[in-house]
């Protein structure tokens, strides 16, 4: 079968699409979870009125609301059409309207050059091939213009989590690990010839009732847990629940749980 097939979804990466769909409008809880985050990314962006900004994984489009909200004309893709779907919904009444498009990070259906600053926030870094992804984020970038990232740590809250779902997974583990775009090194690596990158770090401050709460939260909206859940046994559900909740017990708190998320920002100005 070609690689790449008439939506531009390329076949390595139909799974995916499917998991991270899973949530459908659900995985705006998600976005709501990191928005101090995603609004970090954003203002550090700094588009202008009229700049056209690309906003790459957009998952329900709360980071290309956000890009909008300067006055930019938007277009924000997303591999999976359920999100692109719920991001249209609610995106309703955004001025200016934003551009939602179903296609894939690592084939982005543009001209060389055709945006002015480009967005990803915790999504281009789970592309299946990091080298290809990083290309098509030079590629479409104009010169002088910005490419502004947000990534989660290597080592931190997030990869933790991250360890505890794994273990509960049967499916083998992706060649190259999204945790890896938090690495200066390897950003250097992708990115450093096309972009002039400066970092800055960040930590994510998520606050949530109760262990319960938060594993309801997240397995109505996040489409990789919900569609792990779904896939195992009575017992083994039970096991990968009592093993998150251990996970999350450890950042309770008097007034519920406070959880705090370590991530880097990556500031790229195009060569």
């Amino acid at each position: 079968m070609s690689e790449h097939l008439s939506d531009g979804i390329q076949e390595h990466n139909r799974d995916q699409a499917a998991i991270w769909g899973a949530g459908g409008r659900h995985y705006d809880l998600v976005s709501f979870a990191i928005s101090d985050a995603l609004a970090h990314a954003a203002q550090r962006l700094s588009p202008k009125p009229g700049d056209k900004v690309l906003d790459v994984a957009t998952g329900t489009g709360w980071s290309a609301r956000n890009a909008a909200r300067f006055g930019a004309n938007v277009t924000a893709i997303d591999i999976s059409a359920d999100l692109i779907d719920a991001a249209r919904r609610l995106s309703t009444g955004v001025e200016p309207p934003i551009n939602y498009r179903v296609a894939d990070a690592e084939n982005l259906p543009f001209p060389d050059e055709s945006f002015d600053k480009i967005l990803s926030t915790f999504g281009v870094i789970f592309a299946g091939n990091h080298r290809r992804a990083a290309g098509e984020l030079a590629r479409i970038c104009g010169k002088g213009g910005r490419l502004c990232m947000s990534t989660w740590a290597p080592t931190g809250a997030v990869a933790r989590l991250f360890a505890v779902i794994s273990a509960h997974t049967k499916a083998p583990p992706p060649k190259e690990s999204s945790l890896s775009w938090g690495d200066p090194a390897h950003l250097e690596d992708l990115l450093g010839r096309e972009f002039k990158l400066t970092f800055e770090h960040g930590t994510n401050n998520a606050y949530h009732e109760s262990v319960d709460a938060i594993w309801n939260w997240y397995l109505r909206g996040f489409g990789p847990l919900r569609t792990l859940y779904e896939g195992l046994n009575e017992d083994e559900r039970a096991a990968l629940k009592r093993d998150v909740d251990a996970y999350h017990a450890h950042y309770q708190v008097e007034a519920g749980l406070h959880i705090r998320r370590e991530y880097l920002i990556v500031i790229g100005e195009k060569r």
